[in-house]
């Protein structure tokens, strides 16, 4: 997880949405962690930390990015296929989350939010941030432009 300042957009998705979860940014899987917990509501305060759920984190463009496949209460079935070591490309898909569930996207700071409290996102399309990469990140590549998370 980050430990530094962020910042996180949490999707909310009902059964009759396409739950396909795509990747935020281009980059490297440092971890994708499965954490087998009860099911509860998606929208409540601790769903992001009490509920079954996939952590993964990627390194890429200069910064690292947490998305978390959290399970609903109808989802219970999480499905996510690359393994740590994998190459990203930003927009791939990743894998899906069945019958109802919430995508957490957590970014560092500072950010340029994108989207609205309400506004209904697509996969692969819709920008939810504008990052600039870190320069004190040793493996961040010297850049001047922002990331875009999708």
């Amino acid at each position: 997880m980050l430990t530094a300042p962020c910042t996180r957009i949490s999707i909310f998705l009902n059964v009759f949405d396409v739950h396909v979860n795509r990747s935020p940014i281009s980059g490297v899987i440092k971890s994708a962690v499965y954490k087998k917990r009860p099911v509860w509501q998606r929208h409540g305060p601790s769903s992001a930390n009490d509920n079954e759920q996939n952590i993964v984190t990627l390194e890429g463009d200069g910064m690292t990015v947490v998305f978390k496949q959290i399970a609903g209460l109808l989802a219970r079935r999480i499905i996510f296929n690359p393994k740590p070591g994998a190459k990203l490309t930003r927009g791939q898909r990743v894998g899906m989350i069945k019958f109802g569930s919430r995508t957490d996207v957590i970014f560092p700071q500072p950010a340029e939010i994108s989207v609205n409290l309400g506004d209904r996102v697509k996969g692969g399309s819709s920008i939810l941030a504008k990052v600039t990469p870190s320069r004190k990140s040793p493996s961040s590549p010297k850049r001047e432009n922002t990331g875009a998370f999708r």
